[in-house]
């Protein structure tokens, strides 16, 4: 297993950052708790690039057009000239969209941020021209979600369960043949290299030592085998591949002292988000 060197900041001062995906030369990534979609670039210059649910729990992604979507209460796609508009009533947790423009969508049925006793999640598709339809069930809090640059397998983060489960796409969208991709991590938002392994977070870093590493993330392959790990300083809830030839790693960071104190946290300000080249 290669180490990666140590991670620079990017950009701080953030309340909760999540979803982050390298889009038209800058990072994208939804600020939670503020309801902003923020763009930066590798100078550390950001920008508010749309608005998104004042909320905690959602994601952005891109229509094959170019347009924004947002999820969280419903999906809501964003038109050129700035206006917002419901894309479909199915809203969620993460997204991933393919190449034809049909939308994965996750989540689950109990409220996670109220304390409500948890229940197993799904992925539902939504089709473009907005009807949705559930294509896998029976997942342990789905998490990031990511679909592999073949277009043929989408990969989601089943964060209780600590595992990558994958799916088979097929023509019609539905997903089949589900197996798991790795298991032993702590997954959340995950990302998808050129090489088609998956970015993600594992499960050993949680330390009483204000000075050791509070989070990490390793590439893995399929089958488990882990080539690569970076240390954070804090929690890495998301990460993203990107830069202009892909080999920038982003690592969106945040503390989190449990669902009772997130509006603490929020109002600490005390995000940030990493970069550091791979290999």
């Amino acid at each position: 297993m290669e180490h990666i060197p140590a991670p620079r900041t990017l950009l701080d001062g953030l309340a909760m950052v999540e979803s982050g995906r390298w889009h038209d030369g800058r990072l994208w990534f939804a600020h939670w708790g503020v309801g902003e979609v923020v763009a930066v670039d590798l100078d550390g210059t950001a920008e508010v690039m749309a608005p998104g649910p004042p909320q905690m729990g959602w994601a952005i992604d891109w229509l094959p057009d170019g347009r924004l979507l947002t999820s969280g209460p419903e999906l809501t796609r964003h038109e050129p000239e700035g206006t917002a508009v419901r894309h479909s009533e199915r809203g969620g947790n993460e997204i991933a969209v393919d190449a034809r423009g049909r939308t994965y969508v996750n989540g689950a049925d109990f409220d996670f941020l109220g304390g409500g006793a948890p229940k197993p999640g799904w992925i539902e598709l939504v089709e473009p021209d907005g009807s949705h339809r559930e294509v896998a069930g029976d997942i342990q809090f789905p998490n990031g979600m990511v679909i592999t640059p073949d277009g043929t397998t989408l990969v989601v983060a089943e964060s209780f369960a600590g595992r990558l489960s994958a799916f088979t796409i097929q023509d019609d969208g539905s997903l089949a043949d589900r197996r798991v991709w790795a298991e032993g991590l702590g997954p959340d938002g995950i990302s998808v290299d050129a090489g088609g392994a998956i970015w993600v977070q594992t499960a050993d870093t949680h330390s009483e030592d204000p000075d050791a590493p509070q989070g990490a993330v390793v590439r893995v392959l399929p089958g488990g085998e882990i080539t690569h790990r970076v240390e954070t300083p804090m929690p890495c809830f998301a990460c993203a591949i990107g830069g202009p030839n892909g080999r920038h790693l982003f690592l969106l960071c945040n503390e989190w002292e449990g669902i009772d104190r997130a509006e603490e946290v929020l109002a600490r300000r005390s995000a940030r988000i990493l970069v550091t080249e791979v290999p």
